[in-house]
């Protein structure tokens, strides 16, 4: 390299930097991508993000043509700056020359090129998979033969370079994927996260507890049951004979509308109408509960304990409204069964769900032990309380505040923000 002029070196030396920052930045930019975004753009027709896309999915190939690649480039800048510096300054220039070209390839080879990727992935990457994509094709035997040494050497620790093993997400990766996407609106948001959260609750949940059930009772007079079907807020009931125990179906007051208001309708007109029931087990997942629900399509099921016995009633819309929130009049009034004080406690019926508690008010009471707020406090307490009495769970008090045939029926929270 004696004879070739400096002129020659410094272009040859500036040109494998660009080429050396080439390689950083296509590596950051390939890398920070998302897969998912990068799937959106391939199947609306981005040609780039198909070609981006196809080099991902052998990441280990892409991975060995840009260190090959960056590598060659920075050891034969490396060498040049060397006969550049022994040129202008003798011995000392090899200590000058890696001195410069250690903050030169730092600066301007590194993190520059890769800043730039970071930020803009996609105006780096998907120009820079054309030229990857046909410089893997020159160098693939080499890139081939690199790979597999490595793959070799990985094997033992159990390492994949299965990229779509990869791309896969679990619930909780998802969860928190949905809840950190700032582009999605805080309602989206907010339902998407929802119905992932359906897998974790069950029917025992949601469900009317039994002792709420309303419902047409055959065995009152016949004007009793005409008026409650003419002032019903609901569009099905159950019907039964003296207790749920003894139900007989589902009615839709559509069914029977025509001759309620004709005044034509009669107990037999109303028993043809009834829809067989449905009852279904505790415990049932509200996903699975939902699709049988569309499978069956039905909209209401009894929920029934080990026994046979029935220990509440669910609906469509009760699961539902654990996706879109309360939009309906029908069914519980959920606000109804909290109220907040001026003191920041707040007043809870018995009844409340605690999965609901915990979703609405941000608690942590535990879920695992019961599914209302009056069955926590019995578990915690393991005796019916004569009268006032107060637990505490976690960082909340629970004080009793009301009681009514052995259930509690108003509760005293104060949680934790509370007590300070």
């Amino acid at each position: 390299m004696q004879d070739i002029p400096l002129s020659s070196l410094y272009t040859a030396l500036v040109i494998l930097l660009v080429l050396s920052a080439f390689f950083s930045s296509s590596e950051t930019g390939l890398m920070s991508l998302n897969r998912y975004r990068l799937r959106h753009l391939a199947n609306s027709g981005s040609r780039g993000a198909r070609v981006a896309q196809q080099l991902l999915r052998k990441p280990d190939r892409l991975i060995g043509l840009i260190l090959l690649g960056n590598n060659l480039v920075n050891i034969l800048a490396a060498s040049i700056a060397t006969v550049i510096g022994i040129r202008l300054w003798g011995d000392s220039g090899v200590f000058i020359s890696w001195l410069v070209m250690t903050v030169v390839i730092l600066l301007f080879a590194e993190v520059a090129p890769k800043t730039l990727a970071i930020l803009h992935p996609e105006r780096v990457a998907f120009p820079a998979s054309y030229v990857l994509t046909g410089l893997l094709r020159i160098f693939y035997p080499i890139v081939w033969l690199i790979n597999g040494f490595a793959n070799l050497i990985l094997r033992p620790f159990g390492v994949k370079t299965n990229a779509e093993a990869l791309e896969r997400l679990n619930l909780e990766e998802l969860r928190t994927l949905l809840q950190e996407g700032g582009q999605i609106s805080n309602d989206h948001q907010r339902m998407l996260v929802n119905i992932l959260d359906l897998e974790h609750g069950t029917v025992d949940d949601v469900m009317i507890p039994r002792q709420d059930i309303i419902g047409v009772d055959l065995d009152e007079s016949w004007e009793q049951v005409l008026t409650q079907l003419t002032q019903t807020v609901y569009t099905r009931l159950p019907v039964y004979r003296e207790t749920i125990d003894n139900v007989e179906g589902f009615l839709h007051i559509r069914a029977v509308i025509a001759k309620l208001t004709s005044g034509q309708l009669d107990a037999e007109e109303l028993k043809r109408s009834l829809r067989s029931p449905y009852f279904i087990p505790e415990g049932t997942s509200l996903t699975r509960q939902l699709l049988e629900f569309q499978s069956r399509e039905r909209r209401m099921a009894l929920v029934v304990d080990e026994y046979g016995d029935i220990q509440g009633m669910v609906t469509l819309e009760d699961i539902l409204e654990e996706i879109v929130g309360a939009y309906t009049s029908e069914g519980r009034d959920r606000s109804r069964l909290i109220r907040r004080l001026e003191d920041g406690n707040c007043l809870v019926d018995g009844a409340a769900s605690v999965r609901m508690l915990n979703r609405q008010m941000g608690w942590e009471l535990p879920e695992d032990e019961a599914n209302t707020l009056n069955g926590l406090i019995l578990e915690q307490l393991e005796v019916i309380p004569d009268g006032k009495a107060s637990v505490r769970i976690g960082d909340h008090i629970l004080t009793i505040v009301q009681m009514r045939d052995n259930l509690i029926e108003r509760v005293l929270v104060k949680p934790h923000r509370a007590s300070h």
